[in-house]
This record gives structure tokens, C-alpha cells and sequence, in this order.
């Protein structure tokens, strides 16, 4: 674990207490929708979008209706609610990855929200001749699991200690999947402290920085464009996400 990882502090109470603007931001997602139309379809190719800490698949089914509307074959995770690596979670992961992949034919893209992003990553790892690609939302893999206001949750939630890493997920969080990597996050994130979900840049890794909040990351409008432009890209072809143009006002330079 590096330095800056260790002093990382979670996000500020009040950034917490501005996660209730997650209802509105639901809102601005519903009346975007038009414009979220003109985002890129899709090839068709399996999308497993994962849920956060204590949420189920009822959280991502803006983003995963949308998802299908762009011509991807879409699925939630089917575990109910996400309590963190109980017994039989990860196989039924493993398990899922392998049925999507073999049922299409095809490689699949991972889109995970928080702890669901933790999951893709680490799954990616793993079975990268079935990943396509890797796409998180506010998932803090690159900071120490105390720096996050949910800690405490997932310890309760899971019967795990926060930093505990078992070698046969994957390995060290922080370390980028073998496969084209996103990874999104707000500096206004009231759950995880944004510094630890970035992604350290390179040939098939970036981040993007979104104006949102934690809880409403998941169905923001910028966070849905996103996506849908990253998924869109051919397969073996990726390239940074673009943020010239108009883009450049919704879309901060994550380095800045």
C-alpha cells in the first residue's frame, strides 16, 4: 500500500450529507433522456452491470434500461442485494461471467458501481479472455478501504474485515486489470474519497471525472453518456474517451 493511499481521509461530512442530491440527479437522468439518445449504439456485444455496497439490481436498472435501449445485451448480477464477498459470491460471479460469455459467443464488458466496480476489476484479472473491457463507477480500488465513509457498513454488511484481500480474487486491488480499464469519479463523492478511484493513466487505462454524487453515480446523465461512449468503441480498438468540444463543460480534466 503506497503513502499516499495510507492518508487518504474519507470524504467531509458534508459531502456525505449532500448525497441526498443522488434523488434529483435520478430526475436530471430521466429528463436527459432525450439527449442521452444521441449517445452511440451499441454492437450487441454482453454488458454485466454489478451493484454497490447493499444495493441490488432495482439500483442499476436506469442505467442497464438504457444500456438496452443502445443494443446491448444487458444483465444485473441476480444475487440480490450486494453484502460484500459472502460465501458463494464470487463463484456465482465467476459462473455468470462464463454463462454471458459462452451464451453470446463473445467477450463481455463489466461496468461496476463502488464495490460492484471492485468486483469487475478483480473478475477481469481473473478471466481476461472474457473481458472486453472494465468500467467503474466511484470504486476506490486505489485507496486504503478506511477512506471511504462505508467501511464500517461492509464490515457489518460482510462479516470481513475492510482490508482483507483473499489472493484468489484477482489479487491487489490497486493493480489495473489486463484489459481496457474506466474508471469514473467525482470529487464531490460523499462516500469514497476521490483520490483512490482514479486510475493511473496508460496505453488501455484512464479515468473521468464527473460532477456527481456517490448514490446518484449510477443514473447521472455525464455518467450514463459515458458509459455508453466507452462501450460503444470496437472491440481491440480503444482509445481515451475524447473530451474536446462540448464535452469539455461536462467532462473536468480528471489531472487538473
Amino acid at each position: 500500500m503506497t503513502a499516499t493511499a495510507q492518508t487518504l481521509r474519507p470524504p467531509s461530512r458534508t459531502l456525505m450529507f449532500l448525497e441526498g442530491r443522488a434523488i434529483h440527479e435520478l430526475g436530471a437522468f430521466l429528463g436527459a433522456l432525450p439527449l442521452l439518445s444521441l449517445a452511440p449504439r451499441g454492437d450487441g456485444h454482453p454488458v454485466l452491470v454489478l451493484p454497490g455496497l447493499v444495493a441490488s439490481d432495482v439500483s442499476t436498472r436506469p442505467l442497464r434500461a438504457f444500456l438496452k435501449s443502445k443494443g446491448y445485451a444487458v444483465s444485473g448480477w441476480r444475487q440480490g442485494r450486494n453484502y460484500g464477498l459472502r460465501p458463494g459470491v464470487q463463484h456465482a460471479m465467476v459462473d455468470l461471467v462464463e454463462e454471458l460469455s459462452d451464451t453470446h459467443g463473445r467477450k463481455i464488458s463489466l461496468v461496476g458501481w463502488s464495490l460492484g466496480g471492485l468486483y469487475a476489476r478483480q473478475l477481469a484479472k481473473m478471466m481476461p479472455e472474457r473481458v472486453r473491457q472494465v468500467i467503474t463507477l466511484g470504486s476506490p480500488f486505489a485507496g486504503d478501504p478506511r477512506s471511504t465513509n462505508a467501511w464500517r457498513v461492509y464490515e457489518w454488511a460482510s462479516g470481513r474485515k475492510a482490508d482483507e484481500v483473499d489472493p484468489r480474487f484477482g489479487g491487489e486491488l490497486a493493480v489495473p486489470p489486463p484489459v481496457p480499464t474506466t474508471a469514473i469519479f467525482s470529487r464531490t463523492d460523499g462516500v469514497c474519497a476521490w483520490q483512490g478511484c482514479m486510475e493511473k493513466s496508460s496505453a488501455q487505462t484512464e479515468s473521468i471525472e464527473v460532477e456527481s454524487s456517490h448514490c446518484g453515480m449510477g443514473h447521472h446523465p455525464a455518467v450514463v453518456y459515458a458509459v455508453a461512449d466507452r462501450l460503444a468503441q470496437k472491440e481491440g480498438g480503444w482509445q481515451p474517451f475524447d473530451r474536446s468540444g462540448w464535452r469539455s463543460l461536462a467532462y473536468p480534466d480528471p489531472h487538473r
